[in-house]
Order: C-alpha cells, then sequence, then structure tokens
C-alpha cells in the first residue's frame, strides 16, 4: 500500500508547486491561502484522472479534427471547474485557464522529471507470453 503513496505524494506535491508558480506568474489566477492550494491541487488530480477522460472520450471528434489542439481546451476547462469547487480559488477568465494549464503541464513536466526515477513501481509491465501483437 505504501508503495502507491510515495508516487501519489510526489505528484501531488508537484501539481501544487505547479500551481502555486502558476498563480504568481498569472495574476488573474489567485488562491487565498495555503489550504485552498493545496487542496485545489489534490482536487486537480482527482478531475484530471477522472472527469478528463470522460471528457476526452466525449470530444473525441472534436478532438480528431483539431489535431489533439482542443486537449488544451479540456485542459483550461479542468482548472475552471476546480476553482468553481474550492472556495479559496480564483480563475478570472477562460483564457487564464487556458494559458495557466499550458504553464502548470510544462512546469509539472519538467519537475517531475527531476523528481522522479524509472524504479518498477513507476513503469508499466508488459504480459510475458507467446502472444502475437498486431
Amino acid at each position: 500500500m505504501l508503495d502507491h503513496l510515495t508516487p501519489f505524494l510526489i505528484h501531488w506535491a508537484i501539481t501544487a508547486l505547479s500551481l502555486w508558480a502558476a498563480s504568481h506568474l498569472f495574476k488573474g489566477l489567485k488562491f487565498d491561502d495555503a489550504s485552498s492550494l493545496i487542496v485545489s491541487a489534490l482536487l486537480l488530480g482527482f478531475a484530471n484522472a477522472i472527469v478528463k477522460p470522460l471528457l476526452v472520450l466525449l470530444t473525441l471528434p472534436l478532438t480528431l479534427i483539431t489535431f489533439g489542439l482542443f486537449l488544451l481546451v479540456i485542459n483550461a476547462l479542468m482548472i475552471m471547474l476546480v476553482a468553481s469547487l474550492v472556495k479559496g480559488f480564483k480563475v478570472s477568465s477562460f483564457w487564464t485557464a487556458f494559458f495557466a494549464s499550458i504553464f502548470i503541464a510544462l512546469l509539472s513536466i519538467f519537475i517531475g522529471s527531476f523528481i522522479t526515477n524509472d524504479s518498477p513501481a513507476n513503469t508499466i509491465q508488459m504480459p510475458h507470453g507467446s502472444g502475437t501483437w498486431l
């Protein structure tokens, strides 16, 4: 159980740090206090894990037509959803959420590349067998 808790906490901390940096870079993104930042990071992780795949599936034709660029809109919508649910988190406009989501994603990838490692717990194990892959 604790093997899965550590990557979760690391990802949560990276998301919180990225949200904090975005709130200092974008004046339309504000947190009232540290607790709203921490709750927002947790809720953003859950929204990206549960709601975002459903939205991606429902908007798949639009995503294919726009060559995947509609995923940026979905990321912005996830931030706006979290802002509507967390009392101390405010986003001034869609475009603030749009550009902040790009910044948060890039910063999270950058920080995560230094913090996480390629341990077997973080990699996908392929089944061994004599099956044929097409």
